[in-house]
Parts: C-alpha cells; structure tokens; sequence
C-alpha cells in the first residue's frame, strides 16, 4: 500500500485529483479547495478563447496546481498526462455549456462533452490509470422543463418543450399547473436543448462505464452558477454577469418573456465546496446529486437587486423569448444534505453584492 493510499484509508487527505477544464469558472474556484485536500492535483484546459482569449494562466488558478494545456478529445493528450499521472480522484468540468450555441454549434458541444467523455475513459484502461472515482459535474438543462404538477390531487405531468407556436402567443407556463423543485430522485430526465442532451449523454456513458470497470461514478446536477471569477467576455455563460454590466453603464436591464421566469442562482462559492465535498466524500452514494442555492427566484427579482446595487433604471420587460430556455428551474438540495453534508451558504443578495463588487475591480469591464 502506498503513503497516499494509507492516508485515504485513515481518512487524511492526499493522493491525486486530475480536473479537466481545471482552468474554467469552476476549477479556479475550487483550485484551493482541492490543493488543500490532495498532494497534487494537475489541471488540464484546452485555454479555448471564448473563455480565455490571452491563453494566459487564470491568476486565480492555486500555484499548486500543475496545468497541462491539452484538449481532452485528444487521445495525445491524454496519453501525455497519463504517462506522468495516475490520479485517483477524477473531477470533469471540461465541457461545452452554452444552451443558445448548442443549437448552432452542435457538433462542437457533442465533441467536447460527450467524445471528450469516452476519450477519457477509454485514456484511462489504454494507461492502466483507473481512478478510484469520477465527479462529473452535469447541469440541471437535463432535466429541460421538469416536472409540473395539476388538478386539485397534484398530479405530476410532464409537459415538455414548449413550441414557437406557445411562445410567439406569450403563452409562457402551462395552463392550470404548477412547477415542481428539480429532482434526481423524483424528476425524469427530458432535456429541451443540444447542450441538455449532451449532458445526459455524458451522465449515462460515464455512469455505465464506471459502474462496469469499477470506479465510483458523483454526478453533480449543477443550477445557474454565476459570481466573482466569471467570464466577463463570453456571451454564453450566463445572465448575471450580463446584466451587472449593463446596469454598470446605466442602461435599463432587458427581462425576456413576462420577467417572471424562476431561476435557482447558486453561487460559485457553494459550488466549489459541493464539488469539493464530492471529490473527498466517504461515501455520497448512487444517482446524481442537485447542487443549488436552496431558493429560487424571479429573473426580475436578480436584475432588480443589481440594478438597484449600481443605481440603475429599473428592468423592463421586453417579450422577446430563446429557443430551447425552460420557464421555471431549480433543485431540491436535501439530497446534498445528506449525500455530501453540503447545504448553500449563499443568498442571491449576498451572491449579487459579491458579483457585481468583483466586477468593479476588473479592469476595462465593458458591455
């Protein structure tokens, strides 16, 4: 047995964890996390330039984390990262994530969520290097419109995607029903979007291939992330850094639909210790896992607590809809509770505030 083998059994920390996308919004977020709790833990992005147009080294990425620059649809790279690490966590962040992109770009999002997937195993078994599990971080677009509920008994039902016919009309929830919390062990799967899809894909192949060679498969159901570290230039990772910048020029914040579609808004600071909890957890058990903030809230109310942060003109609402968004979405955390002792920290005022004071301090934030 080895010194990192010893520590786990004894429940110390160390051993190696392996994150692809460990340069991302996520991975610099949970970098220190992770530097703390192993005795290497080696990053590899493929710095694309939607996300870092200087290919430069987040400044925020732990400087104990080594960073190998590869793309994980490349069976070279792997190769190259294996011949020198035998991790024994894995976290997969490396994805595609944008739902409005997935729909023009769909090739590319199945590239890198789904081949990028099965080259990694396949990496794995080619090197002998099987960790011991993987944490895949996967989104709560699997789930598309979830799960509503009707009739005085409230029975479930499922409605799925709402048509261009629906939504040219404004007819935005479905008549006499009611949304239900988004959860793995109650809610199907039915995705409404490219990315969606690609996502359970991705959920299925790991969990039927970790399952079958013996490794311990933590699927993470993430909600809307957002919060300090957020890419401030790419249009498709979400709407709150969006709309900080907006109100931080003045302008009145657009509000799609009627502005009441319900978001859960968890912020990064959640997210990495849930990710965290999920790579060192003794046992989190079988199913995917809902991590959110606990609450869920208006678009409205998000882009009238930043408009009112920076002293903005307040929302309005425009009518304008995106194909493959669901009306309401967020996650039932118990699960969490009790699978990884995580619960949020957070609330979206407390997020807001920390959003938008780390945009202040960004250099040349501009619209």
């Amino acid at each position: 047995m080895t010194t990192s083998q010893a520590r786990r059994e004894s429940g110390e920390r160390g051993g190696t964890v392996l994150v692809t996308g460990g340069a991302g919004f996520i991975g610099v977020a949970t970098s220190p996390l992770l530097a703390h709790s192993f005795d290497r833990v080696v990053a590899v992005d493929s710095m694309h330039p939607q996300i870092h147009p200087s290919a430069v080294r987040p400044a925020g990425l732990d400087e104990r984390v080594e960073l190998v620059v590869g793309d994980v649809t490349s069976p070279q790279v792997w190769d190259g990262v294996l011949s020198d690490c035998h991790p024994d966590v894995v976290i997969h962040l490396a994805a595609e994530t944008g739902t409005g992109q997935s729909l023009t770009e769909a090739t590319r999002h199945a590239a890198a969520n789904v081949v990028g997937t099965t080259q990694m195993m396949d990496a794995f078994l080619r090197n002998d290097a099987k960790p011991r599990r993987v944490v895949l971080t996967s989104s709560r677009a699997v789930y598309g419109e979830g799960a509503w509920s009707r009739g005085a008994d409230g029975a479930t039902f499922y409605p799925g995607q709402r048509t261009n016919e629906l939504l040219e009309r404004s007819q935005w929830d479905f008549p006499d029903a009611a949304p239900c919390a988004m959860s793995a062990e109650t809610t199907h799967p039915a995705p409404v979007s490219v990315y969606g899809a690609t996502k359970l894909a991705q959920e299925n192949i790991l969990t039927a291939w970790a399952q079958s060679v013996g490794v311990e498969p933590v699927v993470l159901r993430l909600q809307n992330v957002y919060g300090p570290g957020q890419s401030l230039i790419n249009p498709y990772t979400g709407i709150m850094s969006l709309f900080c910048r907006l109100a931080r020029a003045g302008r009145s914040i657009p509000l799609y639909e009627d502005g009441q579609v319900r978001r859960d808004f968890v912020l990064i600071d959640d997210v990495a210790r849930a990710v965290h909890a999920a790579a060192i957890a003794a046992k989190p058990g079988v199913g995917p896992i809902d991590i959110g903030s606990g609450e869920h809230q208006t678009i409205a109310t998000a882009a009238e607590l930043i408009a009112a942060f920076y002293g903005a003109p307040a929302p309005h609402v425009t009518g304008q809809f995106r194909q493959g968004d669901v009306r309401h979405a967020w996650a039932d955390v118990e699960h969490a509770r009790a699978a990884l002792g995580w619960v949020p920290e957070f609330s979206l005022a407390d997020g807001v505030k920390r959003l938008a004071t780390w945009i202040e301090d960004q250099p040349g934030v501009e619209i």
